[in-house]
């Protein structure tokens, strides 16, 4: 590129606090290029969440839709979305739109772009459960998204491999998970997690987040049982469970829980937070995806509450261990790394498969020589 070539304009688009995480190290590595305008737009997916994500990495963005409404349903995400992003993209024109994973904003930020011939580079590409409905809607979005997009940038060789699979033939590059990229640039920074009343020092914290579609109702009541069954099999264990704002997940949470002297539930944890909490507590139970790649590279051993996952990566490496929702199988495997040190030391430091922490380079090194 030539002195007088104008840089490239990049739309780095996101919604949600997963995206944010792991679109902020890609940011400010664009922002740094001289050869991108990098321009960062938010949907407004969620709200104070991202916004947490945003001023811990510095970040500001260039233009918010602003949709999120009370009791919004995926249809009035997808709609308010693509018709706001459908607008801006018309006026920016940008040469390249970037989306990262499977949530609602992912996908409409890709059919928006598509509509308009931009290309549209597709961070974390490839992820796979190959069952449309779990985990709901998120399955669908990355699938759609692979259609669409123009540059997978996929984590793994397993992702790799499900694109080929889904018949994505060009563009693929497996650049390592940028969630790793920010996760390391956190926890250089030695976050704390302050929890009043928890005394990190007393006992052996498990960690735990619940938020998917498919745990509502009969799972949730049997993952606060689980919960419930540890902290008195063993005393020595507290429980600390930041809550999702939706009240079909945090209600009966706290109705189940919030009584017992070592169940610390807690408003959503900022990401510094978050990555002090992980990096202090003895093991986690999650249906999170992220979380599953995050923690192994903190050396903590991830009980996933879901039938599937679409990182089986972690599963294969040994880092992680899927346990369905079941009381049986959840109190049994908590069981197990508890009360045996060798299992838990075989899990704790089995290698992480998910990047290395340059991700957000490669991304940025494949996008130079595509619009070049």
């Amino acid at each position: 590129m030539t002195a007088k070539t104008a840089p490239f304009r990049i739309c780095i688009t996101l919604g949600t606090r997963p995206e944010a995480i792991k679109l902020a190290p890609v940011i400010q590595t664009f922002q740094k290029l001289p050869q991108f305008d990098t321009k960062v737009v938010l949907t407004g997916q969620h709200r104070e969440m991202v916004a947490q994500v945003m001023s811990l990495f510095n970040l500001e963005a260039d233009h918010n839709l602003d949709i999120m409404q009370p009791k919004q349903t995926l249809g009035d995400i997808t709609r308010r979305s693509l018709q706001g992003l459908e607008k801006l993209f018309a006026r920016m024109q940008p040469a390249m739109v970037i989306s990262q994973g499977d949530t609602t904003t992912a996908f409409a930020a890709a059919l928006a772009a598509f509509y308009q011939q931009i290309p549209v580079g597709h961070v974390e590409a490839g992820l796979r459960t190959d069952n449309i409905l779990d985990p709901f809607p998120e399955e669908a979005n990355r699938r759609l998204v692979s259609q669409i997009a123009t540059l997978h940038f996929a984590p793994t060789e397993t992702s790799v491999a499900n694109l080929k699979a889904s018949g994505v033939t060009i563009g693929i590059h497996q650049t390592g998970n940028t969630v790793i990229d920010a996760l390391l640039r956190v926890a250089d920074q030695s976050p704390t997690c302050d929890i009043p009343g928890l005394d990190w020092s007393q006992y052996r914290v498990i960690l735990s987040t619940v938020h998917r579609r498919e745990n509502w109702g009969g799972p949730l009541q049997s993952i606060t049982e689980s919960f419930l069954q540890i902290l008195d099999k063993f005393p020595d264990t507290a429980l600390l469970l930041p809550l999702h704002r939706n009240p079909t997940v945090r209600d009966p949470l706290k109705a189940a829980l919030d009584s017992h002297p070592r169940a610390f539930l807690v408003e959503p944890l900022d990401y510094a937070q978050l990555v002090g909490a992980m990096k202090r507590s003895y093991l986690l139970l999650t249906d999170s995806g992220g979380l599953q790649e995050e923690a192994p590279g903190l050396g903590k051993p991830v009980l996933v509450l879901r039938e599937t996952t679409e990182r089986p990566e972690a599963v294969t490496a040994g880092t992680a261990k899927l346990v369905g929702t079941e009381v049986s199988s959840v109190v049994a495997a908590a069981s197990e790394l508890l009360s045996d040190p060798a299992a838990y030391a075989a899990m704790s430091k089995a290698v992480n498969p998910f990047g290395d922490g340059h991700s957000s380079e490669r991304i940025a090194r494949i996008v130079t020589d595509y619009l070049s």
